[in-house]
């Protein structure tokens, strides 16, 4: 973990620079509800594009989905989360504090030192009615995972895909939990969002899948800048094993607050295609037609949180040193590639600092900044982690160059305004 760093300095910066903020501040807060600013949205959104990058842009083998929030209640019915997706709770009888039961060390409240009611079990479906009737019968679900919308659909994307097992289906989105002690900023939040793949699989390869899931996912952090020492593989115990997996590895960050999951990585097995066929009885087979084989596949998911990764990339990338705060954040990920300065706001060098932001705009996310003296704006940028600082000058007037500060080295080089594009896209993308 980075030393430097704790959450409460995190939750300044993100708050001070607009990365993150307390939804419904106004209205002292929402416990475990954040809004993400003007900066932290695009980090988030450059996040779920180097994901979907990875598991279906630069793959021949994984195709994408996007399932609705809101679906038939039997689904939760057949998948096992309306009688099984329940965590452990007790109260507090003098504080009246609620906990989950397997967070605790001892028998005696951690706030008061009271005593604890009996252990009983809390679904953590969020319950809401369709319609204009509130009866049972109305009763729908916010989705807990974005998992089972694949499942649903297994047969429409095979089939209008034409894909072949081995193949996999990816989804980003919303997911709900009434998560009983949610916290630590954004990593354990009651809405949240997911990067899922259901990877399917013919039953006595599924192993061999599950270790090259692992492997990429765990490779995917190390890419986009998490420092080995960081991060981790946590194999599940028996019995600590998903009703439905064979096998599940955690891939977990060293966080301010100990080690925690970024990622799992599950085997499946052919749990939810089955139940699904049992419940609606519709043929959710795959058919081989190499070897005329009808089965039902095996399912390999990795399933990682969108704000936790986000999270997990601030902390690794903050750092202070004697004079400034930065973040070094990955390029790719930084929220702006470039920071375009004029030196003072006359003779001209404002007008040539927004015509070099209109021209670099049509590649990549820029900020124009021209308050305050120019070591305040490049300090500015770096503690939100963009990683180049383009400084218009007097001597640009003279021969078009301007000045290319880098982030993390805060070396400059001159070069000309009709090769900058090109020369900040080969220095983020390679």
């Amino acid at each position: 973990m980075n030393s430097s760093v704790n959450m409460e300095k995190l939750v300044s910066l993100c708050k001070r620079r607009g990365f993150i903020f307390q939804s419904s501040e106004i209205y002292g807060g929402l416990n475990s509800c954040w809004d993400y600013g003007f900066l932290g949205v695009e980090l988030k959104k450059n996040v779920k594009e180097a994901w979907w990058k990875s598991v279906v842009q630069m793959r021949s083998d994984v195709v994408g989905i996007d399932s609705s929030i809101l679906m038939h209640p039997d689904v939760w019915k057949a998948s096992g989360h309306l009688d099984c997706f329940s965590d452990p709770m007790v109260d507090c009888k003098v504080c009246k504090h609620r906990f989950r039961a397997d967070d605790l060390n001892s028998d005696k409240c951690p706030e008061c030192g009271g005593e604890l009611t009996d252990v009983r079990q809390f679904n953590l479906m969020f319950k809401t009615f369709m319609g204009t009737v509130e009866d049972q019968q109305a009763t729908v679900y916010l989705r807990p995972e974005t998992a089972q919308g694949i499942f649903t659909n297994f047969k429409n994307i095979q089939t209008t895909s034409r894909s072949k097992i081995p193949f996999g289906i990816a989804q980003i989105g919303k997911a709900f939990r009434n998560e009983i002690t949610p916290g630590n900023f954004t990593f354990r939040t009651r809405e949240f969002e997911q990067m899922e793949i259901e990877f399917f699989v013919k039953p006595g390869e599924d192993m061999e899948w599950f270790e090259h899931w692992k492997k990429e996912r765990f490779n995917w952090y190390l890419k986009y800048g998490i420092k080995k020492e960081n991060i981790r593989f946590r194999e599940h115990e028996k019995n600590e094993l998903a009703h439905y997996a064979k096998a599940c590895v955690d891939v977990d960050y060293n966080f301010p607050f100990g080690w925690s999951e970024l990622e799992g990585v599950a085997n499946r097995t052919d749990y939810d295609l089955k139940k699904h066929i049992e419940k609606t009885g519709k043929d959710l087979l795959y058919f081989d037609e190499g070897t005329k084989e009808k089965y039902v596949p095996y399912v390999i998911e990795p399933s990682a949180g969108v704000d936790r990764s986000t999270l997990a990339f601030l902390v690794d990338s903050y750092e202070e040193e004697e004079d400034r705060i930065l973040l070094r954040l990955d390029p790719r990920l930084a929220p702006f590639k470039a920071a375009i300065f004029p030196l003072v706001k006359k003779d001209g060098l404002s007008e040539i600092s927004r015509d070099i932001e209109g021209k670099l705009k049509k590649y990549f996310n820029v900020f124009y900044d021209e308050k305050s003296s120019i070591g305040r704006r490049y300090r500015r940028q770096d503690e939100i982690g963009t990683p180049f600082g383009i400084t218009v000058d007097y001597q640009t007037k003279d021969d078009s160059t301007v000045t290319l500060r880098e982030r993390d080295s805060m070396e400059q080089e001159r070069i000309s305004i009709e090769q900058l594009a090109s020369a900040i896209e080969r220095k983020i993308y390679g």
